[in-house]
């Protein structure tokens, strides 16, 4: 027997949904989150000078908010992806290409060192990081080319290996990356503002922290190599393999003793914020992690079946309620299909839903790109499973191909925003009516 349902505010389950969603979007925004863990006056020395740079799909936005909320002089160069950029006077905004690396990302790599080299102590360094800074600086190491890194990258985004072992690897093949960055302005001090991608906000993790020191070793990135055989180029194993010419720096490095973090935004964050609109809608809101792993189609299969237990037993939720949750699964790539991680996790979901009559699900990117589509993600109803039926569609067929993306654009159920101009990883609802 279905538990019994009290009915909430009459709005339909997927506006509600497209709400939550937007309401983490914006709790995200630079020009909300930025400004309050700006440095202030009294931290700047007499005679110094306030250089900005930076990396992500949110940096142009956090660059922005610093020319907005920062009196004094400043300069600066940060780059991002190519449409999220922001009109700033002061601080350069250059675009380059993401998730797979170009010759323009490398460039401004190569002129963010040449700004930060020769700086002194009374010298302050605000570095804006967030996710896709990966990507946007692609800088190898000495003998391997960016032709190297584009077919290293692609290589990593499809073996399934998770974010964090993602990073360890390009760590350690990168001349900009694992504290590199922070090293080069020393003795000025540096203040990194993050807006966090990654679960567990960890901020070596997030671009790959170009300003943090990193405790994970070559032998380690070599153990991801070789765990996924991912492929490398001879001259990038032979770094590994070497160890020293390709180390990271550390904690104990001196360079890095007057270095910081400051986050401003998180996963978690975003989540609450989603909550708190399902709440104000009549809907209890229940947050099962920021910080989920796996791969999608598995993820989509469990989360599902979390939800079929509260829609069929009213455990371990009563109905009606919303199940939110974020993080970053992986995709390993086997069909033909473009991938996607939000709409493999939903197309999985779907199929283990089985057209229930009270569950509707969203996931998607909060920074409007899922993989390397224009897309955000997907939206599923109790009666999608029919329509794609109706269409000629083979849900499970789809879902082998890795082609979440053309199966719900037939549906027309993709979730499109544009440039968010921010990123707060994965969201994924599922309302239970």
């Amino acid at each position: 027997m279905s538990p019994a349902r009290t009915a909430p505010q009459s709005i339909p389950p997927t506006a509600l949904l497209r709400r939550m969603f937007d309401a983490a979007v914006a709790s995200a925004q630079p020009a909300l989150c930025v400004p309050p863990h700006l440095p202030s006056a009294h931290e700047m020395h007499e005679g110094g000078r306030l250089i900005v740079i930076g990396a992500g799909k949110a940096s142009a936005a956090m660059a922005e908010a610093v020319e907005a909320h920062w009196q004094g002089p400043l300069e600066g160069l940060v780059v991002t992806r190519y449409g999220y950029g922001a009109p700033c006077r002061r601080i350069e905004i250059a675009e380059a290409a993401h998730p797979v690396p170009d010759a323009a990302g490398l460039r401004a790599a190569e002129r963010m060192l040449a700004l930060v080299s020769g700086l002194g102590p009374k010298d302050t360094v605000l570095c804006l990081i967030s996710g896709g800074g990966s990507a946007l600086l692609p800088l190898p190491l000495t003998g391997i080319t960016l032709a190297d890194k584009q077919r290293i990258n692609q290589s990593l985004l499809t073996s399934g290996a998770t974010i964090s072992e993602m990073n360890c690897v390009r760590r350690h093949l990168s001349a900009i990356k694992g504290g590199r960055l922070a090293a080069a302005c020393h003795p000025a001090r540096v203040i990194t503002l993050l807006l966090s991608d990654v679960p567990g906000d960890d901020p070596m993790n997030i671009a790959s922290g170009p300003t943090v020191a990193d405790p994970t070793t070559c032998a380690d990135a070599l153990a991801i190599v070789q765990r996924y055989d991912i492929a490398l180029p001879d001259a990038a194993r032979q770094l590994l393999l070497q160890a020293n010419a390709a180390e990271s720096i550390k904690p104990c490095d001196s360079r890095l003793a007057r270095s910081e973090t400051r986050m401003t935004a998180t996963p978690q964050m975003a989540l609450e914020a989603a909550a708190e609109v399902a709440r104000a809608a009549g809907y209890a809101a229940h947050i099962l992690g920021d910080a989920l792993e796996g791969e999608a189609r598995d993820v989509g299969k469990t989360l599902a079946g979390i939800a079929l237990q509260v829609a069929q037993r009213a455990q371990p939720f009563a109905p009606p309620c919303v199940l939110l949750s974020g993080g970053e699964t992986t995709v390993t790539l086997r069909g033909k299909g473009r991938g996607g991680r939000n709409v493999e996790c939903l197309l999985s979901a779907l199929l283990t839903l089985r057209g229930n009559p009270h569950v509707h699900a969203l996931m998607a990117d909060t920074d409007g790109v899922d993989g390397a589509e224009e897309i955000a993600g997907a939206i599923i109803t109790p009666g999608t499973l029919e329509r794609a039926w109706g269409k000629g569609l083979n849900p499970a067929e789809e879902l082998a191909d890795n082609n979440g993306h053309g199966f719900f654009q037939a549906l027309g159920a993709s979730v499109v925003t544009g440039p968010t101009r921010t990123n707060v990883n994965d969201f994924r609802a599922f309302l239970i009516t």
